[in-house]
């Protein structure tokens, strides 16, 4: 897919005044331009996951609502991911063009500005001037995730919405030794979910794939150079029921091997996974 296929598919189309006529030169309307990343967290139980929805809520939509109250000619949030319905972000990057003569105001003081108008749940914690040249999609290197899981007979209230609880006891050791298997450079269909459009390739790497654990609370971290759609859920699914005794994991690379989505575990709940991190050069 080609990359403007890519950005009309993410972000919808380019404004107006970001669609210069041949005849102006495009040097000068780059030099009129300020770009700012943002680093954007959210709890996502109330939204319909991060891009712009035609019908529900996206999270994308509500940013721009409020950057648009004091930069009007801003352009569309362009951002580096898109989260599911109901999943959560710490770090979600996003990065934005103003006319120069559109911004009234140093970066931290628009990142304050745009809080007082976000919901409790939605939060720019970070902006700042990038160059003309970045681009929170393609320049990302890796992107980390977390899984959490409260293991204990009995849930977390302090966690409602924030992690998947299962009650039995999970083979722990066994779950370890299995996401093991993830790391490297797989063809991950069997833990994916299909979308509207096809894919070029299903392969990606993984760079980390861990289960980490403290007492009740058991985070799987997942970090790699991208994604496929539901790949950390299904991942997520797959070390759960590697845990319950249904597989040993040395079934991981057979599973894998299958490209078959019926052959590994059910998709795990949005409520758990959390857009950790994303890492630039």
């Amino acid at each position: 897919m080609k990359r403007a296929d890519w950005e009309e598919i993410m972000h919808g189309p380019v404004l107006p005044f970001l669609q210069p006529k041949k005849s102006v030169n495009r040097y000068l309307l780059s030099v009129s331009l300020v770009k700012l990343k943002l680093i954007i967290s959210y709890h996502g139980a109330a939204y319909q996951g991060w891009q712009a929805q035609k019908t529900g809520l996206g999270i994308q939509s509500v940013v721009e609502e409020a950057l648009h109250r004091f930069c009007p000619q801003a352009s569309r949030l362009c951002g580096c991911s898109r989260t599911d319905t109901g999943v959560h972000a710490l770090g979600m990057v996003a990065h934005i063009e103003i006319p120069r003569q559109g911004l009234g105001m140093p970066p931290e003081k628009l990142r304050l500005a745009m809080n007082a108008h976000l919901p409790h749940d939605v939060r720019v914690v970070r902006a700042t001037r990038v160059p003309l040249g970045f681009h929170a999609r393609y320049d990302a290197r890796r992107k980390q995730y977390r899984y959490r899981i409260w293991n204990h007979p009995a849930m977390n209230p302090l966690l409602n919405g924030l992690a998947w609880h299962v009650p039995v006891r999970l083979n722990r050791p066994a779950m370890q030794e299995a996401a093991a298997q993830f790391v490297g450079t797989h063809d991950f269909r069997s833990v994916a979910s299909n979308r509207d459009y096809g894919y070029e390739s299903t392969v990606r790497t993984l760079f980390r794939c861990e289960v980490r654990c403290q007492a009740e609370n058991v985070i799987i971290l997942l970090e790699g150079s991208g994604f496929l759609y539901k790949m950390c859920r299904g991942i997520a699914g797959t070390l759960i029921a590697v845990g319950k005794g249904k597989w040993e994991p040395s079934m991981i690379p057979t599973i894998l091997q299958s490209k078959n989505r019926s052959q590994s575990g059910m998709n795990a709940p949005a409520c758990g996974l959390t857009l950790h991190r994303v890492y630039y050069h």
